[in-house]
């Protein structure tokens, strides 16, 4: 049975190259949105997706998780984290005038990640804002009146057809993206073409009871007595009026019967809510780019 794996797209995205570090074989399909990508797993067009979780530069990807904890619920089941080059490009005929361009377009996520360049170099272009790299790499290959520019990857580049005139444009070197891998079900154990992994990570949704003084000091207590080392805790907006937030917690071990499920009891003896949203093998990138190359 054929497998397929959604992505965020058009061909060319840093998404794709994320996914075809995990599913090398495997049928890939882009999808505009990453809605859209969750969306496709949950009606069963594709049997995972593959979406932008957090940058290391502007952190989380707040509608993927908004949208996983909000509308359509699934099971983080694998990660990769790679390196982000962003690099402006334009058509091949404005390479001499790129200074001219009076639109930039990319995604939110990457312009933030090239402020700095784009108001030294492009202070007076308008920004506008596309749902993926790729997309706005396409989207000015398609633009024959005046000069317009991109943010994107050497792959989206060459798929559209346009020229890098500034390499490497992000704020800063240490760039990198986590990329989770999403399907549908209970959790359990996956198996990725035989890739290796040296660390698992578990994800937990916690909401505190609005009547209790110190949950949050309780609850990060329950994983500290034990040892467990927390890579992540994040706040965001439940929706239902301000003040009101749930808790992403990223928990550096595998699910086990023992410590890490003796601490979510703990945490829910406590009153509070725990929702477990997937324990998976985290991939490096430098672990797979000599098979996959680095993602320029």
């Amino acid at each position: 049975m054929e497998v397929k794996v959604g992505y965020l797209g058009p061909a060319g995205s840093f998404t794709e190259q994320a996914a075809k570090a995990i599913f090398a074989n495997e049928k890939r399909v882009p999808f505009r949105t990453i809605p859209d990508c969750i969306d496709a797993v949950n009606d069963h067009l594709v049997d995972y997706a593959v979406v932008p979780l957090e940058n290391a530069i502007e952190g989380s990807v707040n509608i993927t998780l908004d949208y996983l904890i909000h509308h359509q619920r699934m099971t983080m089941t694998a990660e990769v984290t790679a390196p982000i080059y962003q690099h402006l490009m334009v058509r091949k005929e404005h390479v001499s005038v790129w200074k001219e361009a009076a639109t930039v377009f990319s995604h939110p996520q990457a312009i933030a990640q090239c402020h700095h360049f784009l108001r030294n170099n492009l202070p007076d272009a308008t920004i506008t804002y596309s749902v993926s790299t790729a997309e706005a790499a396409k989207h000015v290959s398609e633009q024959l009146d005046g000069v317009f520019a991109a943010i994107a990857n050497e792959i989206a580049a060459k798929e559209y057809g346009l020229e890098i005139v500034q390499s490497e444009i992000n704020d800063y070197d240490n760039n990198s993206t986590r990329f989770i891998v999403l399907k549908k079900g209970v959790m359990g154990e996956e198996t990725f073409s035989g890739l290796d992994h040296s660390t698992y990570k578990t994800t937990l949704m916690v909401t505190l009871p609005s009547d209790f003084s110190g949950a949050l000091h309780q609850v990060l207590s329950a994983f500290a007595w034990r040892k467990l080392n927390l890579s992540k805790i994040e706040s965001r907006p439940m929706k239902t009026g301000l003040g009101n937030y749930f808790f992403i917690i990223d928990v550096e071990m595998k699910m086990d019967k023992v410590l890490l499920a003796g601490a979510c009891e703990e945490i829910k003896a406590l009153g509070c809510g725990v929702d477990i949203l997937g324990s998976y093998p985290c991939f490096e990138w430098k672990a797979l780019e000599a098979e996959n190359g680095a993602l320029k």
